[in-house]
């Protein structure tokens, strides 16, 4: 019964996107039923909201439209903003919008002194953030409660301003996007000294007025580290995979973050040649002091993971590749799309650049993976929840099946990406990069 009823629904989702009908449905039954299951997931672990408040939260929301899905999602960072600034005032820092305005680097050295004493709040939230660290941290350190509201608040800010910004493209959103990014930089630029790191906002042009935002971040005083270029995918930002990995600091690795090509900022549509635009960043990657040329890795999540896994087979400087939750041949296919959110449908084609449905169709067929799996010589990690709702897990298996050093790991009862296992899979991927990237010096 349960398959059937989800069928069922896969194919009403799927109906609606067809038609163009989904913003109807949602302000009659609200947005959450038109989502990915893995939503609410995404943005409580990072935040450290409790799922029951996020929950209500979703509950009422009942658009997509711009200006009102912006909106409601805003309402509830400006509620942190105030939190942040009450708790900023009595530390004598700067407001929030201080610090978005500021063109100078003095407030943001200023906020990293007054937030240093409750660093752990940023430094070892971990893939799950724990929506009672602060109440548990100022139970220890009193003297330091109002350093950890408003570090606490300002991160629920940046990630209420991603899902404000979720999935992107129309104005509203991006203004949110930028919002986010700017504020999650300035707090990782801000307490990176106090984390023993140094965390860099890389620009590298690719021409035509694009270019690659990332972050660069190391050990303080790194010198030819191993390195791991780690890519997000169709909706994800730079926040969302570096506040995670700030547990795995002290692992004498070099990270280097990248939102996919074709998403938010990036300006040219992603095609089969973006390819080159991660062999651009290797490139780069190579150049710099901080990184052993020769040890470099990639993980990728999501459509990160497709490239992840083609760069394997197309960039030689790579010595290992971890693919989460690849989208591949089997999701490429007409009928890989039945259940996808129409949100989805449409991201996806602003993302390839295509002008219809059957065009997006076409422009996917064209990223075919089946001629590179067998030319991937390097140890590829596959990863991914057994119970994907949002891609064919049939691609992970495939990838594991053809690539010919590959291994597959699938977590039972997860979904896309294996979320729930997040801490699980990272401690995996990072031991997975620390055995092959010290073998590629030997």
């Amino acid at each position: 019964m349960a398959s059937t009823t989800s069928r069922a629904r896969r194919l009403f989702v799927s109906t609606l996107a067809l038609t163009g009908t989904t913003e109807r449905a949602a302000n009659r039954f609200g947005t959450a039923p038109f989502l990915p299951a893995l939503f609410a997931d995404r943005l409580t672990h990072l935040g450290g909201i409790d799922p029951a408040v996020f929950s209500a939260q979703l509950a009422a929301c009942n658009s997509f439209d711009d200006n009102r899905w912006t909106t409601h999602w805003e309402t509830f960072a400006d509620e942190h903003t105030a939190t942040a600034d009450a708790a900023l005032a009595v530390l004598g820092g700067p407001s929030t919008r201080e610090l978005l305005d500021s063109t100078t680097d003095v407030e943001v050295r200023k906020l990293g002194e007054l937030l240093a004493p409750a660093v752990e709040i940023l430094a070892d939230r971990g893939p799950i953030a724990p929506p009672d660290a602060v109440d548990r941290f100022c139970a220890l350190h009193p003297e330091n409660c109002d350093a950890a509201v408003a570090l606490d608040a300002l991160i629920k800010v940046v990630v209420y301003e991603f899902a404000a910004s979720w999935p992107g493209w129309s104005p509203r959103r991006l203004q949110a996007y930028e919002t986010s990014h700017r504020l999650c930089e300035i707090l990782l630029t801000a307490l990176a000294p106090a984390m023993g790191i140094t965390v860099e906002a890389v620009r590298i042009p690719l021409g035509s007025a694009d270019e690659v935002r990332g972050y660069l971040i190391s050990p303080e005083g790194a010198e030819q580290l191993p390195t791991v270029l780690i890519t997000n995918g169709l909706e994800g930002t730079l926040g969302e995979l570096t506040l995670p990995l700030l547990q795995h600091r002290a692992e004498g690795m070099t990270y280097f973050v990248m939102e996919m090509p074709g998403t938010f900022h990036y300006r040219q549509p992603l095609t089969p040649e973006s390819e080159r635009v991660y062999s651009a960043v290797v490139d780069f990657l190579a150049a710099d002091h901080r990184v052993d040329a020769q040890r470099i890795g990639m993980l990728g999540v999501s459509f990160g993971a497709y490239w992840s896994t083609r760069m394997a087979a197309v960039e030689p400087r790579l010595r290992a590749a971890v693919a989460n939750g690849a989208l591949a041949d089997r999701t490429f296919a007409p009928t890989g799309s039945i259940g996808v959110p129409e949100i989805i449908v449409s991201t996806i084609r602003r993302t390839v650049g295509a002008t219809s449905v059957p065009d997006m169709v076409g422009k996917l067929s064209a990223l075919s993976l089946r001629d590179h799996l067998r030319r991937i010589e390097i140890p590829l990690l596959v990863v991914n929840g057994a119970d994907d709702s949002l891609c064919r897990v049939e691609d992970s298996i495939d990838i594991a099946t053809y690539a010919p050093n590959a291994q597959l790991v699938l977590y039972a009862d997860d979904d896309h990406c294996a979320m729930k296992h997040e801490p699980e899979w990272l401690d995996l991927c990072i031991r997975f990069f620390r055995t092959h990237l010290a073998a590629a010096q030997n």
